[in-house]
């Protein structure tokens, strides 16, 4: 008789923002340019047995630099959903850009998940180009490198199991090695698309995002996401504020901060 999988609670945790316009989202900007702000998550799956962190979020150093609306700090928010980040012990990153590697160093106890390409990329000979060194932040990377000396990461060249009802699968696209994480719940798999697809609206009409590193690779990616979940409600983009709207959160105090995933979304005009 299979092992029952565990059935996490998921939460999206909103830790920063900024303005931008549609033109800025989509390959060849947008015919009707609108505001189109956007949002900055991290990920946490939790059960009593076992928590998983997704993504770490940028500093507010980071935050001043790139001129970003710094709203909470994303390791203190934490606590927000129960968890003591000392106490987290396995955290996945999906690639390596500021937003989503930035503070993985305070979790000193957790082994950090990530595909072995997005690290070669991110320290190899096309970072000399600016235009895709932009999105790195160099002392994340270095001390990521530190972190592997220190035997702290696990990479990874293709799908894997991180724990029982949590997996990764790199589709490439955006960046050489941005993987989504399928995590089971009780409506089902929900993936956590992370940049795979930044807004709804990317995956939904086939309008890939400007920051990609391969055009048709992320097309297929879009595909992808499709594949490995249940329904396209279970797909959650990394930065569309519609994901606020569509989940609850888990007590008024925590509207506007934190929205649960583990339950069906509801209707947005």
């Amino acid at each position: 008789m299979a092992e029952r999988l565990p059935e996490y609670e998921l939460f999206a945790i909103r830790y920063a923002r900024r303005d931008a316009r549609r033109r800025d989202h989509f390959i060849m900007g947008d015919p009707h340019d609108a505001p189109m702000p956007m949002d900055y998550f991290v990920w946490a799956a939790v059960s009593p047995e076992r928590s998983v962190l997704i993504d770490t979020g940028f500093t507010m150093e980071t935050a001043g630099k790139r001129e970003r609306e710094f709203l909470r700090c994303p390791v203190q928010s934490l606590e927000l959903v129960g968890l003591d980040p000392e106490q987290i012990r396995d955290v996945i990153i999906t690639h390596l850009h500021y937003d989503h590697v930035g503070n993985f160093h305070r979790f000193v106890n957790a082994r950090i998940h990530l595909q072995e390409k997005e690290l070669h990329f991110a320290v190899g000979r096309h970072m000399r180009h600016s235009f895709l060194a932009h999105s790195y932040e160099v002392e994340d990377i270095v001390a990521l490198v530190r972190a592997n000396y220190a035997r702290r990461v696990a990479l990874y060249d293709g799908p894997a199991e991180i724990a029982p009802g949590i997996t990764i699968h790199p589709v490439g696209g955006h960046t050489p090695g941005v993987q989504f994480v399928r995590v089971h719940t009780q409506r089902g798999y929900v993936v956590i698309a992370s940049d795979v697809t930044h807004y709804y609206e990317n995956m939904d009409r086939g309008r890939p995002f400007p920051a990609a590193i391969n055009i048709p690779d992320m097309l297929e990616a879009f595909d992808q996401l499709v594949e490995a979940a249940p329904t396209r409600n279970h797909i959650i983009p990394g930065h569309d504020p519609l994901v606020m709207r569509r989940y609850p959160a888990p007590s008024p105090k925590l509207e506007g901060i934190v929205v649960r995933l583990d339950v069906e979304p509801q209707s947005v005009q």
